[in-house]
């Protein structure tokens, strides 16, 4: 089997289109087809299946993602081990600005203990973002917020969203307050707009402060009271409560994951994301000392 054509699939698998799939891998849909159909051909069997609008895999399409993904891991881990020794570009890691202090340290320690002579550079920005630049080949790896039942990237953690208000700033005194005053990020995060829903269903007066894709600026501000926010508890630091047994409206559970580029970094591939992800998983559950 092409080892290009089983990238694209595992790109649509991962993405559930064939347009980020054709994005992400710098080839046209009808390109993507081609590798499709000629799978099929090497398997003997059709892999999708129209289901409305979309496209859904087969039994047999569904048993070729755990293959596909295990000959595109060793490939790369096989190109990895012969290039070790040369010299390559910087890796770049693409980061939510708000999982900057929690979850990116831990993943450059795990990074630089495999890789200790790679260079790196870091990029921070919305998950939305950093999936277009995966799509277009500026960054080679990305931590990512998913929904828990999609397929994108290598899991690092199950997280929970919660509400935050400054540690210096009584809940008692914010709790009935009219309106509420709400310090959120961008209006892409997935925490915004189940916070503002959630209260519009409750009919819970509210005023958004700002919004901003700063985790920073947001974190100052809820430091100063200026009022409270959503976020995930990966993203709670220093000077901030989560704010326990109120009447807010619940907040959605998350994953946070890996995701590598379908043409990777000669160095970082599929191969790596896994034992990393792996890795840091077992770490943060308690089961992995830290090195």
């Amino acid at each position: 089997m092409d080892i290009d054509a089983l990238r694209s699939f595992i790109a649509f698998v991962d993405t559930g289109s064939f347009t980020r799939a054709a994005k992400q891998t710098f080839r046209t849909q009808s390109a993507i087809s081609m590798q499709m159909k000629r799978l099929e051909e090497d398997t003997g069997h059709s892999l999708f299946v129209k289901e409305g609008r979309n496209l859904a895999l087969t039994e047999q399409g569904q048993q070729l993602v755990s293959y596909a993904r295990r000959l595109v891991s060793l490939h790369d881990e096989a190109l990895g081990h012969f290039s070790a020794h040369l010299q390559h570009p910087p890796l770049t890691i693409g980061c939510p600005d708000d999982y900057a202090e929690s979850i990116l340290p831990s993943m450059v320690d795990f990074i630089r203990q495999e890789l200790p002579q790679q260079s790196l550079r870091i990029i921070c920005d919305c998950s939305t973002q950093l999936r277009l630049m995966l799509d277009q080949g500026k960054i080679d790896i990305a931590i990512l917020t998913r929904a828990p039942d999609a397929e994108e990237g290598y899991l690092l953690k199950h997280d929970t969203g919660v509400w935050v208000k400054g540690a210096g700033v009584e809940w008692a005194g914010i709790e009935y307050q009219t309106p509420l005053s709400l310090l959120l990020y961008e209006p892409d995060c997935k925490f915004h707009s189940t916070a503002i829903d959630g209260l519009e269903k409750q009919g819970r007066e509210y005023r958004l402060v700002c919004s901003s894709s700063s985790a920073t600026a947001i974190k100052s501000l809820l430091r100063r009271g200026q009022g409270i926010s959503a976020m995930a508890v990966s993203s709670v630091s220093y000077g901030l409560d989560i704010i326990e047994n109120s009447n807010l409206p619940a907040l959605p559970s998350v994953d946070i994951v890996l995701a590598v580029a379908p043409v990777p970094h000669p160095v970082f591939g599929s191969h790596l994301a896994a034992k990393l992800s792996q890795r840091f998983f077992q770490e943060t559950r308690g089961l992995l000392p830290r090195v």
